[in-house]
């Protein structure tokens, strides 16, 4: 389902009234060249000139709702220019969500990316063995989709339902990693169909599959590793290190310098969101670099 952050109205409306700034989202594809790929690798099923004229209006209408209240506070609370300054902020606000919402899809592909591979190996060696215990490859398909194995059960639920409506086993698979932005699930899903083709034991193709994928999470675990001394390092630095520093040389400063209380009040608050900004900043850079091809 096509989803547009930060839009104050449902999609379904967006979808409606959004037809007149069709020709704006035609003018704007050009700056967005892999708006098309992110939205077929996230499943969107809309062209990249609906999403854009979708995204335009969610913006207008945020626009909108930004400035009257963002103009009125300022004028509330005394601001002089409030008539200025409230215009302003409110199209430096929404020109961000824009680029927010047109970058949606690949964020939301790269996330379908990692539940893939999160759960690629569970799944395949799930199947290698109801395969050796004597399951069919259609029965075993549909064990899958109905397991709790997120993105890839809904991929082997959606081509089940080709199988079961006629298309043979073969093409589905190839469809299936076709369509997939996943390298290593496009990956173990062709060299499974060209062993089926081929008339090869299933299982033995599995077996080096599952192998090849093994050696490969190794890799990416040596890698994780080797990236996380200088991350550490980084993290003491910016969390501990200067923090202490920090608070020593406030504490000096205030007493040389003659700062008032409030003054040393807002000092120490200043360094206390910075030390919990770099810690949440610091965990967020190391969940991203995670390797996928790990479960968990």
């Amino acid at each position: 389902m096509t989803k547009i952050p930060f839009s104050l109205i449902s999609t379904r409306v967006l979808e409606k009234y959004s037809k007149a700034f069709l020709g704006i989202a035609d003018v704007l594809q050009g700056p967005f060249p892999f708006l098309e790929l992110n939205l077929k690798r996230a499943n969107f099923d809309i062209t990249p000139r609906k999403y854009l004229s979708m995204c335009i209006l969610s913006s207008l209408i945020n626009l909108l709702f930004i400035l009257i209240i963002g103009t009125s506070a300022l004028f509330i609370f005394g601001f002089s220019n409030f008539y200025i300054w409230g215009p302003a902020g409110a199209f430096a606000i929404i020109l961000i969500m824009f680029f927010q919402q047109v970058n949606y899809p690949k964020i939301f592909a790269n996330k379908r990316i990692r539940s893939i591979e999160r759960n690629l190996l569970p799944a395949l060696r799930s199947i290698l063995i109801q395969m050796n215990s004597g399951s069919p490859l259609f029965d075993i398909l549909v064990s899958i989709a109905s397991s709790n194995y997120e993105e890839v059960s809904k991929v082997f639920g959606k081509a089940t339902k080709q199988i079961g409506s006629g298309v043979p086993q073969v093409d589905a698979m190839e469809e299936m990693a076709e369509n997939n932005p996943s390298l290593y699930f496009r990956r173990a899903i062709w060299q499974i169909a060209n062993g089926m083709k081929a008339g090869a034991d299933i299982s033995i193709v599995l077996n080096e599959v599952i192998d090849s994928l093994s050696e490969e999470q190794l890799v990416q675990i040596q890698t994780y590793g080797s990236r996380l001394n200088p991350l550490a390092m980084f993290y003491m630095l910016l969390g501990v290190i200067l923090p202490a520093l920090g608070i020593t040389f406030v504490i000096i400063i205030s007493s040389f310098a003659g700062l008032t209380e409030q003054s040393a009040k807002g000092l120490f608050i200043g360094l206390f969101v910075f030390a919990v900004f770099a810690q949440i900043m610091f965990l967020g850079l190391i969940k991203s670099r995670r390797p996928n091809l790990l479960s968990g």
